[in-house]
């Protein structure tokens, strides 16, 4: 019987084998996952409907399960035609869930077109595509280690 959140077989299975460093995509509704697999990357489709499964939902999930040193977001080009002229509300909501789970970590962006590169390394073990409908709420996690108790 697992201890924490995370009961998803599938993704269990990947987190438990990945490592320090392995990567860990919370896409939004809009990202295009399957074109911007990794090599090593599998997809988990849980995109149910607009809006389910959320990214902050599969991001409290995740935290209850593995340690995170960093989290990226996909920076937002100024001229993009989706910018929102300052940072999405998600960014604030990741930011709560990230300082409830007692991680002093800054949410990073990366330029759009740098993040679709960093997603498509081969330390990409796992994508995740919600159904969230939030702009700009694609999340890259980086594995940390886990400390000795």
């Amino acid at each position: 019987m697992l201890k924490h959140t995370l009961i998803h077989p599938e993704i269990n299975a990947i987190i438990g084998r990945a490592g320090h460093h392995s990567k860990i995509l919370i896409a939004d509704g809009n990202y295009p996952a399957s074109s911007t697999l990794g090599p090593n990357a599998q997809l988990i489709s849980l995109n149910l409907m607009p809006g389910v499964v959320s990214c902050t939902q599969v991001l409290e999930a995740l935290l209850s399960a593995i340690p995170i040193e960093a989290a990226n977001t996909m920076g937002i080009p100024e001229d993009d035609p989706y910018a929102l002229g300052g940072d999405p509300p998600i960014w604030t909501e990741y930011r709560s869930l990230l300082k409830k789970a007692k991680l002093n970590i800054k949410l990073a962006p990366i330029q759009k077109w740098d993040f679709y590169d960093a997603v498509a390394s081969r330390d990409l073990v796992l994508t995740i595509q919600t159904g969230d409908q939030a702009l700009w709420a694609n999340l890259l996690l980086t594995v940390g280690v886990r400390k000795p108790s």
